[in-house]
């Protein structure tokens, strides 16, 4: 049994084959918008699917996006609908995660280990687990 406050975490692989499989499953990168222009998105067109973009925290300043749910109203979010949600690491998907479960939303998982996954021994990303690390399709924003 889950004793998370949403559906569960997911790896960036298996978060892939699930969107390529469910075809109302959506993916929502909750990043800010310099991390989406600077360090790359993750690119759907080849399963037909786009992710859309709602930041968790506002940039700049990092406080709480007040208007994430309508956010993601206005990407299309349907309630019942299995939503993906990702940031750079896992943490900020894990927390947007839970709250559009407690509005009503989802399944909604998060997907662990996020686009950039976790630090390398020389506290760089982008090499130690993550959506690029495991060669999925990304664009540069």
């Amino acid at each position: 049994m889950n004793d998370k406050a949403y559906a569960g975490d997911i790896l960036p692989a298996d978060a892939y084959a699930a969107l390529q499989k469910e075809t109302d499953a959506m993916l929502i990168d909750v990043r800010t918008e310099p991390e989406w222009q600077f360090v790359g998105v993750p690119d759907l067109s080849a399963i037909g699917k786009q992710a859309q973009m709602v930041q968790w925290q506002t940039y700049p300043g990092g406080v709480p996006n007040p208007d994430f749910a309508k956010g993601c109203e206005a990407a299309s979010l349907l309630p019942g609908q299995p939503v993906y949600f990702l940031c750079r690491s896992g943490v900020r998907s894990m927390h947007a995660a839970a709250a559009m479960t407690a509005l009503g939303y989802g399944p909604c998982y998060n997907i662990a280990e996020g686009f950039e996954g976790d630090r390398d021994t020389e506290a760089h990303r982008g090499k130690v687990g993550g959506w690029k690390v495991a060669g999925l399709p990304w664009r540069q924003g």
